[in-house]
């Protein structure tokens, strides 16, 4: 599948963008899977498997947060135009809702003062009081902290740790059995950056607010497999009942309140609003077309040992466009 694409991937990895990949091509009911290189290097090469765990990063936003806030959705739990402060009194600014959260577009302050020092619970009391800008609401921007407030609300509503909730309500009904926030020692994990102080991060996030936060972080943390992630595309490819139809078909829609920002529920929104997008830091992301019932999934380690981020991010979209073309161009055919 996808010549074209493949070539790009291998190219990418003979420039050592990346040292390893897998990756997975769905369309026309057929799956295709696909592995490059190395797993790791540093200390010690080990080949690349389909049965690596991958710290995803930002992917556990739509795995799991979004996931399950959209199931409370279309039950009437919660309601998307709702300020969050009615479902998490601790937060203090009541003009933020839960479409300004899902679709970035709260404007929040996410500074906070000497944040990787403080505890779980300083950190969290830190987010709680974060405040909306003027721009609530008409500008996209893309951060972490709507994601970490979702999952305190999430902790509110069900009254146990997030990922608890993540476990219970998206990893086990869909038999993802190898993810996991915290990932067996003997299983095999592929590494991510090597700190300042020469520890290389395996199998611990590599995003320092979940770091912190644990299992209270909504926005990273996630650690799983290629496998693991056709499980969770065949939702939005309307394989199960996981999630309405017709709310999978609400999603290829703009959410923002102006509808100019290109933004839907948890998801970017690529192709003229036909792909749902998201990537992960650490080199991974999901392009999924419900309509077409096709997607593209791409798992690398590329900030193994050492993090080129403004290149990879060039290669990355370059990837992304010549995916979108090569599949508008066979779907014509």
């Amino acid at each position: 599948m996808y010549p074209k694409t493949q070539n790009k991937i291998y190219v990418g990895w003979k420039n050592q963008t990346f040292s390893g990949a897998v990756y997975c091509f769905i369309a026309q009911g057929k799956e295709e899977i696909k592995v490059l290189g190395d797993a790791s290097f540093v200390p010690q090469k080990e080949k690349m498997t389909q049965k690596h765990l991958f710290d995803v990063a930002s992917l556990t936003k739509v795995v799991c947060t979004t996931t399950v806030v959209l199931r409370l959705l279309e039950e009437q739990v919660v309601f998307l135009d709702d300020p969050l402060q009615k479902y998490l009194p601790q937060f203090q600014d009541k003009r933020v809702t839960l479409r300004h959260l899902l679709t970035h577009t709260a404007d929040l302050n996410s500074w906070i003062s000497h944040r990787d020092q403080l505890s779980k619970e300083e950190l969290k009391q830190a987010y709680l009081s974060i405040q909306a800008g003027d721009k609530l609401g008409r500008q996209v921007q893309y951060t972490d902290t709507g994601m970490i407030l979702l999952s305190f609300m999430l902790e509110e509503l069900f009254q146990e740790s997030a990922t608890s909730i993540f476990q219970k309500e998206v990893l086990t009904p869909l038999q993802m059995k190898d993810s996991s926030f915290s990932p067996k020692k003997d299983k095999k994990i592929v590494p991510t950056e090597q700190l300042t102080s020469g520890k290389i991060l395996k199998g611990e996030t590599h995003d320092p607010k979940a770091r912190v936060l644990k299992e209270h972080a909504g926005n990273a943390g996630l650690f799983t497999t290629i496998g693991d992630l056709i499980r969770f595309v065949r939702v939005y490819l309307q394989e199960t009942n996981f999630l309405d139809k017709g709310t999978i078909r609400s999603l290829l829609q703009d959410q923002t309140l102006l509808k100019n920002g290109n933004r839907s529920l948890g998801w970017d929104l690529k192709d003229t609003n036909k792909v749902l997008f998201h990537t992960g830091y650490t080199g991974a992301f999901l392009a999924v077309d419900p309509i077409a019932q096709q997607a593209f999934i791409f798992l690398s380690n590329r900030i193994h040992p050492r993090d080129y981020k403004m290149s990879y991010i060039r290669y990355r979209d370059e990837l992304i466009d010549c995916y979108l073309k090569e599949k508008n161009t066979l779907n014509m055919l």
